[in-house]
């Protein structure tokens, strides 16, 4: 199923593989699923009493959008949620149809000594599909397709690799606990994150929970650097508890019970660094009159680009702590009102 989640495209904006998806596995499993007009999946499992929760995944992806088609049948584009660095020669698929092609740049013989120097602008770069002139290319591609990097998913070990682990692991992670929870929960598989939080904001207004929490993915701090500065979160270390971020101070009674549900469960956790990212919390705390607010994380390397590596065990654990700590607020009940 992760494997199934992670090869599956959905760039921001561009959903609805990933939506159908994960409505087919879910669908038996809950009481009551509806997709609103944004293109959020809501579901329910149980009725709820004093304490209504919401656990949000968000389901796009970055990636690029056409914006043009060169007479050469070359197609420009604008990234979504992606810097430079990581394009130049990338195998990458575009459109619902899947078309290879891969990212292009002026062959480094023909660059002056300059243009060596420097990383490439995106203006400069193109993707090329085979296409033999632009009639040709408008025949497969048209200005305001999406697509994204051609990436399979492996595993070795403990270690897997793919695209798309911000969210997709996210999204795993609830709907094993859908599969599994004993207690009433309410669940949103929400669009458009990478481009600013916007699925979620409607998907927390129509919910309207009073705990919420952000399932994501964040990146993993082991690279090297100087001595004095510290590498984390780091993947195989466990959940990573948000703190605050750049769109949210999360809620301190919320994080005290994830952190003593991790003890009381044997249960390794780790903290994100400060001040860095945002996540659908950011804009589910601020919906309505307010919701009590954290995020859970899976670290993993190298989020944002071609291909990235997780940890099971930690994606494991992240199942573990999240339900059993949905299942604590609501045995908690009348105090989360």
């Amino acid at each position: 199923m992760l494997q199934e989640l992670s090869e599956c495209i959905g760039v921001s904006g561009a959903e609805s593989k990933v939506r159908n998806l994960v409505r087919t596995i879910i669908e038996p499993d809950v009481d009551d699923i509806v997709e609103d007009a944004y293109g959020n999946l809501i579901a329910r499992r149980g009725k709820h009493t004093a304490a209504k929760i919401l656990l949000a995944a968000h389901m796009d992806e970055v990636g690029f959008m056409i914006t043009g088609i060169t007479k050469e049948g070359f197609l420009k584009f604008r990234t979504i949620g992606i810097v430079p660095h990581v394009l130049l020669a990338k195998k990458v698929i575009v459109g619902i149809d899947e078309i290879p092609g891969v990212i292009g740049h002026k062959p480094i013989h023909q660059m002056t000594d300059d243009e060596r120097k420097k990383m490439p602008a995106i203006d400069t770069l193109f993707i090329d599909i085979g296409a033999h002139s632009k009639d040709d290319a408008q025949k497969m591609v048209q200005v305001g397709t999406h697509g994204t990097f051609d990436t399979a998913f492996s595993q070795e070990g403990d270690r897997i690799y793919g695209k798309a682990f911000d969210d997709r692991i996210g999204c795993y992670i609830l709907i094993q606990i859908i599969k599994t929870i004993q207690c009433p929960c309410m669940f949103a598989f929400t669009t458009q994150e990478e481009v600013g939080l916007r699925g979620a904001r409607i998907a927390a207004y129509t919910a309207a929970p009073k705990v919420a929490l952000a399932i994501d993915t964040t990146a993993s701090g082991e690279w090297p650097a100087e001595e004095d500065i510290p590498k984390y979160p780091e993947i195989g270390k466990g959940p990573v508890l948000t703190i605050a971020d750049r769109s949210i101070i999360a809620d301190r009674e919320v994080v005290s019970v994830l952190e003593q549900t991790a003890q009381d469960n044997n249960i390794s956790y780790q903290y994100k660094k400060p001040g860095i990212g945002g996540t659908d919390a950011g804009a589910i705390h601020v919906s309505r009159e307010g919701v009590r607010a954290a995020v859970v994380q899976t670290a993993a390397r190298y989020i944002h680009s071609p291909l990235s590596i997780a940890s099971m065990q930690d994606i494991n654990d992240n199942i573990s702590l999240v339900r059993a700590t949905v299942e604590r607020i609501h045995a908690e009940g009348a105090r989360w009102n």
